[in-house]
């Protein structure tokens, strides 16, 4: 993937993700009257560092044009080197109101210790639990802990605070609960941070922040699918048009899912969310999974949580039982609408 030159000014820059299968994260720099805005700055590593400048000086500027940063949302991959490029430029940050919340939450508790008593809560076996953690807990730690807070806060509708354009926050809950699409209708383009991946199925887990996020990322599907006419600039792989048909085509995705669950949750009788998880189909056998049991585990969670909503499971603790195996369209498995 090499830096891209895109209408209106804009650029995207690959920034690479060490050891990770995603390979980069593409930030995008958006020029106004007077400086420039760094969406998403890149996992923090000297290579995502040296990339970002890289990018920067392709658009013949420096870390030190940059005026401000806004975050689609708070994972490492995305707001890693936020600190690094506001210290270097002394620019504001800006995030949703939500993903301060979540992010401030975080750091009440080493986050390794809050995922550790997150999958006691689930039923997770103590031992896969260690391993878990042996893994990647201390990077956990270290990736989620020092991250920058925000300057600014960024409602839905909010206009990005760059002079000589109408950036407008877009609020899509889901993958994290203050989520951000960002839409330029000047160039007419939408950034979809990790909310719509031209392939990949975004990662939509229960974990600490709880309540119901499947439900709202369906809501906000529908939501972006009313930017159809614009072509979308994504946090991975390669921007795309056909915003409404991928959003139909995730939206299935996630009825296929839960109708899967309802399925295997019937047939184990009383199983544990971790059994549950071990049971479904994966783009990978489960034992090849790995650290992403951590994700897996998470999402089948959340899809537990809405056909909770919707009544066809209870679950105590991390045990599942199944309250009707009648069939049930899309429409049942939705909480309401993301708001507006």
């Amino acid at each position: 993937m090499r830096i891209e030159k895109l209408a209106g000014g804009l650029v995207s820059i690959p920034v690479p993700i060490p050891d990770n299968p995603l390979r980069y994260t593409l930030s995008y720099l958006i020029p106004g009257d007077h400086g420039l805005v760094v969406v998403d700055p890149g996992w923090d590593s000297e290579a995502g560092w040296s990339a970002l400048k890289t990018g920067l000086a392709a658009a013949g500027a420096t870390p030190a044009d940059v005026t401000g940063v806004v975050l689609t949302h708070v994972h490492p991959d995305h707001h890693g080197l936020t600190a690094r490029l506001r210290d270097a430029a002394g620019a504001w940050v800006a995030m949703h109101p939500a993903e301060r919340a979540s992010m401030l939450r975080d750091r009440q508790t080493p986050p390794s210790r809050a995922l550790g008593d997150w999958l006691r809560g689930l039923a997770v076996p103590a031992d896969e639990i260690d391993h878990l953690l042996g893994t990647f807990g201390a990077d956990v730690d270290r990736h989620f802990a020092p991250l920058a807070d925000a300057d600014v806060l960024l409602e839905d509708g909010d206009l990005v605070p760059l002079a000589g354009r109408r950036l407008r926050a877009v609020w899509t809950p889901g993958h994290t609960p203050g989520h951000l699409c960002l839409l330029e209708p000047d160039v007419g383009v939408l950034l979809t941070g990790d909310h719509v991946l031209p392939r990949i199925s975004p990662n939509i887990g229960l974990q600490l922040t709880g309540g119901d996020p499947l439900g709202d990322y369906l809501g906000s599907l529908d939501k972006v699918a009313a930017y159809d006419a614009y072509e979308a600039l994504p946090g991975h792989e390669h921007r795309f048009r056909g915003i409404a048909a991928r959003a139909a085509a995730l939206d299935a995705h996630h009825r296929d899912r839960c109708a899967e669950i309802v399925d295997t949750v019937g047939r184990l009788g009383t199983p544990t969310v971790w059994e549950v998880a071990a049971a479904l189909t994966w783009s990978r056998p489960w034992e090849k999974i790995g650290p992403m049991r951590v994700g897996a585990v998470a999402e089948t969670a959340a899809h537990i949580e809405l056909l909770v909503s919707a009544g066809r499971l209870a679950r105590s603790g991390g045990y599942v039982t199944a309250l009707s195996t009648k069939s049930t369209s899309s429409s049942a498995y939705r909480s309401a609408p993301a708001a507006t």
